[in-house]
């Protein structure tokens, strides 16, 4: 049972996570399983990639297929609401976190 429940809570701080990056520089999937290993998630293909495309489909990420060594790479980058969401989770955050430090 906690497992699932902070399996939920990861979850949205990687899509937060995602979101930042994807602020920053378009970037495709394999490319951030790694930058999430660098943060301690464990993340595979089969649950990335769902997230990625529901990110989209939600109109917070877009993607754009790229063709590299002849293969398609897909790149992923925020949107216009994609960016009001982001700052929106930062300001509760930051007011949450600063919350529960005092």
């Amino acid at each position: 049972m906690q497992a699932q429940i902070l399996r939920k809570f990861f979850l949205g701080f990687i899509q937060i996570h995602i979101l930042h990056h994807a602020k920053k520089d378009p970037f495709y999937g394999a490319w951030m399983i790694e930058e999430l290993k660098e943060h301690g998630y464990d993340m595979s293909p089969g649950t990335l990639y769902p997230l990625l495309h529901s990110m989209e489909s939600k109109g917070l990420l877009e993607k754009e297929e790229k063709t590299i060594g002849g293969k398609i790479r897909k790149y992923y980058q925020i949107t216009t609401l994609g960016n009001e969401v982001l700052e929106e989770a930062r300001r509760k955050a930051y007011e949450l976190f600063k919350e529960i430090r005092d």
